[in-house]
């Protein structure tokens, strides 16, 4: 052990004399650490500063951790590289784009008052869009180096108004925001939306906190692809906008920790901090700016922050300026806030509040304080902080800029706490904002609100255009190109179409084999994503792990404990499979980024994410949304569905609802199949209308884990199939006997209408109802949502061509009755209200069963009987629809209820 030496107890001095002492020592330090910092440099400053620091700890010195640096820019004036572009003309460009903006929400709640828009955000980040836009944003063109920008939703008037300036749009489109309905013409869309604009918008982000998210997943995808080898890798950046009042989602920070693990230097988070959310302040009584920096780099994250504009470095390089530093420190966001709404008087009082502080701006006037901005309308400040994350290596980067909202807009909005909600500007606000922004109108032009453009070959639009053109062409822009892959024909899939014969498989075991031969497929077996949140071996994918891997950019560093065994854990570089840990957004993000890579990098990549489809609909719903939005393709496998095949389960793990909330998306088609033909045969159609007919698609399937023996599929193929995409067809037809008998009476009909795991109990209904003289088909439904769909789509067509010959639904058609006789019974694992919306489309009323109600923890034959949907309340449930036609006595049914043992008093289990 190293014996160090006694160190005798510091002498008492006065204490003004040891003040003075303690300036000195503290001098003599700073002045050791310059000296290693020009002779070492900065990477021998820091090893220093560790080194102390652990010396230090070591000893029991109470050195607070602090994640946060001082409330200074990250990147000093004396690193500032040399701005690139013609600073001069950039103003004019952005002043023209700021006009315009305005003018465009203004014109639109004129003409049609309440209709809405956004003018302080994209006011508050000009300057950080545009340094990106000359310098940065790499366009389609770029190739392999191309960049994906997530554009924060509200400043959606300034992206407009940019595309104005380029020649993309015109001033028709500009008064037409808002109103897509226009009969003048395409209109433009409230937000970034793929589906209303589709060679314009590539990510929807204004449902705040899901652009955050879903960059982090695309910068990892984008990495995913290029170590896999299905695109070339290159340098391209995801960028991400974002407000502070936004990163209260827990979307915008769920997924940051991930990001560092991953590495993904090729992400960037811009995060406006303008320190105002809807309402007012973000955080009044603190700095949100420092809570963000801690909250990054805790995480792992590279953070450069750019508070201050280059007014503040004549202070900051003054003798005395560590007293600014110092009240920069003791500043709350309220208070600075203040300075932003009162101006120079505000800030010479209030936060200049000492004779030594006011000692450093005893020359200034009123006009120099005004000139003390905020770091994010410095486009110097900006563009070296973009450098700077752009070269950043081996971790994501978060740009935390100090802007104010409503920059420029004058008293009524310029950070206010009503600025988010500011849609209108007065005759004198607007002829302020045109002195101020220098716009050549009139004031007779500024009252009719006219948009300015310099005209085509004006220097700021050669410019604007130049500096795309050099970066790769415009953004956003979405262009679809992709080799369409050649997929597996019907041969493919016959192996499913023959049934399981001895062995018991369940539907979620069918999909698993069904994914694992087409990743084995020569032709797109390398585009299939596997995508699982954690629970690999609970839905059977666990075969295949060590056989495509585990995707880690890491590769695999240790040896996994069961390497030894058949399914050892596999992870690799190019490992096909995400494994996304218990985040099903996490996972939902990443199969959008899979099953939108076809329009952003020209790679048709076929997502599965297999989830508990208790934990899907109901949790992922708003990323569901984003999905649709963004023209999102693959399919979504809902396992261990419905609400009584998890047995044991309980309340929240049992699925009763998720078709339901799939219904509502109106590009995501829902299938709950029973038999495995039939998941083969909506995979493989599934593959075919996305990914070679280029349909914006997507498919959520449910899919149990109950096993069984699955049935060859019926005679006549084609029917079946067509029927099963359609949503019905005749699964097992009545056993009608026939001939002619003294006496004989003919039957009683009944339709029984199935679905995924109630096909049992109608199976077994069918039997027990012969007991009772009523002899039954049994159907089998796919999809009630394409049922209703359709009906609804033929009503309408009939409603609209009253002269002529009505049409007839698909589901209307098939239960005709006279070719499909007697009662319509329908059963369900899931709530009633998903088949009940047939009602009204047949020739006759349709009896729904479904599982209405909380869940239990139970076994399955309890749970059946508990919701209503076993075998014996199929048969209860015809009896007494036949009874309702006059068909059979009321006695015949309570003889059947005392028979089937079921308790006519128990209380209905939706209440239970």
């Amino acid at each position: 052990m190293t014996h160090l030496p006694a160190i005798p107890p510091r002498v008492r001095l006065p204490e003004q004399q040891r003040e003075e002492l303690n300036k000195i020592e503290t001098r003599e330090w700073i002045d050791s650490l310059a000296y290693v910092l020009a002779d070492g440099g900065r990477k021998r400053s820091a090893e220093l500063l560790e080194a102390l620091d652990a010396w230090a700890y070591d000893r029991g010195v109470p050195i607070e951790y602090k994640q946060s640096t001082p409330y200074i820019n990250t990147i000093s004036s004396g690193r500032q590289p040399e701005y690139p572009g013609d600073m001069e003309l950039e103003r004019r460009i952005r002043n023209i784009i700021r006009w315009n903006a305005v003018v465009m929400v203004i014109r639109a709640n004129k003409a049609s008052d309440g209709i809405g828009g956004h003018l302080a955000s994209y006011a508050s980040s000009a300057e950080l869009l545009e340094v990106g836009f000359n310098h940065f944003f790499r366009g389609l063109d770029a190739g392999k180096d191309r960049d994906l920008v997530f554009f924060q939703g509200h400043i959606s008037p300034g992206i407009y108004s940019r595309s104005f300036l380029e020649g993309r749009f015109d001033e028709g489109h500009l008064n037409r925001f808002r109103r897509e309905l226009s009969s003048e013409g395409a209109g433009l869309s409230s937000y970034p939306h793929p589906w209303l604009m589709p060679d314009y918008w590539e990510f929807p982000t204004v449902s705040m906190g899901l652009g955050p998210l879903q960059a982090i997943y695309q910068a990892r995808f984008m990495k995913y692809l290029e170590n896999r080898g299905l695109k070339e890798k290159g340098s391209g950046k995801v960028w991400a906008f974002m407000g502070d009042g936004e990163m209260d989602e827990p979307q915008s920070v769920g997924g940051i920790r991930f990001a560092a693990y991953e590495n993904l230097d090729n992400l960037i988070f811009v995060l406006n901090a303008n320190l105002q959310r809807l309402d007012g302040p973000v955080r009044a009584n603190s700095k949100v700016i420092q809570e963000f920096e801690a909250l990054f780099r805790g995480a792992g994250w590279n953070v450069i922050k750019v508070v201050w504009g280059g007014k503040w470095d004549e202070l900051l390089t003054k003798e005395g300026s560590s007293l600014i530093i110092q009240r920069f420190e003791k500043m709350v966001d309220g208070e600075s806030q203040r300075y932003a709404a009162f101006g120079a008087k505000e800030l010479r009082e209030q936060f200049f509040n000492t004779p030594e502080l006011q000692q450093l701006i005893a020359e200034w006037q009123d006009d120099d304080l005004a000139q003390l901005n905020r770091g994010g309308h410095d486009v110097q400040k900006v563009y070296a902080a973009y450098k700077a994350a752009t070269e950043h290596q081996g971790s994501p980067t978060v740009i935390i800029t100090r802007t104010v909202k409503g920059y420029g807009l004058g008293e009524s909005a310029e950070a206010r706490n009503v600025a988010h909600q500011v849609k209108k500007l007065d005759f004198d606000a607007m002829k302020a904002l045109r002195d101020l922004l220098e716009i050549p109108l009139t004031d007779e032009q500024v009252e009719h609100l006219e948009f300015y453009h310099p005209g085509p070959d004006s220097p700021e639009v050669k410019y604007v255009q130049a500096q795309r053109e050099k970066l790769g062409g415009f953004v956003p822009a979405r262009r679809v190109e992709y080799p369409h892959p050649t997929v597996p024909d019907g041969k493919f899939y016959e192996e499913f179409s023959a049934g399981s014969g001895d062995r018991q498989v369940s539907t979620t075991m069918a999909a698993v084999t069904i994914m694992s031969k087409l990743l084995r497929d020569k032709q797109i077996g390398k585009y299939i994503v596997p995508i699982v949140p954690d629970e690999a071996r609970t839905f059977g994918m666990d075969a295949l792990v060590p056989r495509v891997g585990i995707y880690s950019p890491r590769g695999q560093t240790y040896t996994p404990v069961d390497s030894g065994s058949l399914m050892y854990y596999k992870e690799a570089v190019d490992g096909q499979m995400l494994e996304e840990g218990i985040t099903e957004d996490g996972a939902m993000a990443s199969w959008i980024a899979a099953g939108t890579a076809y329009a952003h990098f020209g790679v048709p990549t076929i997502p599965f994410f297999m989830l508990y489809s208790m934990f899907g609909m109901q949790r992922v719903g708003d990323l569901v949304w984003a999905a649709a939005d963004q023209r999102a393709r693959g399919f979504i496998l809902g396992a261990t569905a419905g609400r009584t095949t998890l047995a044991g389960e309980g309340l929240q793990h049992q699925d009763g609802n998720s078709h339901l909330q799939a219904y509502v998306v109106p590009n995501l088609k829902t299938y709950d199949p029973a038999f495995a033909y039939e998941l083969a045969v909506i995979f493989e159609s599934g593959i075919q209308r996305m990914f070679v007919d280029g349909i914006d698609e997507f498919y959520y399937v449910t899919v149990d884990n109950e096993n069984e023996h699955q049935p060859a599929m019926p005679e006549d193929h084609e029917r079946v199939r067509e029927g099963i995409i359609r949503g019905m067809y005749l699964f097992q037809p009545a056993q009608v006997e026939t001939g002619k008998g003294a006496g004989r009476k003919a039957p009683l009909r009944a339709q029984l209408l199935a679905s995924g795991p109630a096909m049992g109990a109608a199976q077994e209904a069918v039997e027990l109802l012969r007991k009772y003289g009523v002899v039954a088909d049994l159907w089998s439904v796919t999809s009630y949502k394409e049922l209703h769909q359709d009906a609804l789509l033929t009503q309408r067509w009939n409603m609209l061509h009253p002269t002529e010959e009505a049409k007839v639904s698909y589901v209307a058609g098939q239960l005709d009755e006279k070719t499909a006789p007697g009662v319509l019974v329908s059963v369900s694992d899931y709530v009633k209200l998903g088949a009940d919306g047939l009602n009204g489309h047949l020739s006759r009323k349709l009896w729904t069963l479904g599982t209405d109600g909380f869940g239990r923890s139970e076994a399955r034959a309890e749970l059946r009987d508990f919701f209503e949907v076993d075998a014996k309340h199929v048969v209860l449930a015809t009896l007494y629809a036949l009874k309702t036609e006059g068909k059979l006595g009321g006695e015949v049914v309570a003889q059947a209820i005392a028979e089937l043992g079921i308790d006519p008093e128990r209380e209905a289990p939706v209440f239970r």
